[in-house]
């Protein structure tokens, strides 16, 4: 199983928010708007998107969003 992951990441490394799913296109779909929502102002800061997959709901964050789709 592939469990897309997409973690919205503050200045110190730590999740602000997080999303996860099994559905391919509609984690890039997320990833895509969360790069777009993240300004120059914001980038300067540190904050950054990152999309990674995992085997396991066990690995995903504990604060995390999971959908079954």
């Amino acid at each position: 199983m592939k469990i897309w992951v997409n973690e919205q990441l503050d200045p110190g490394g730590i999740v602000y928010s997080c999303i996860a799913c099994l559905d391919e296109q509609s984690a890039q779909d997320c990833h895509e708007t969360w790069l777009k929502n993240l300004t120059e102002e914001h980038k300067i800061e540190g904050w950054s998107a990152q999309l990674r997959t995992v085997e396991s709901w066990d690995q995903v964050p504990v604060n995390a969003l999971k959908l079954s789709f």
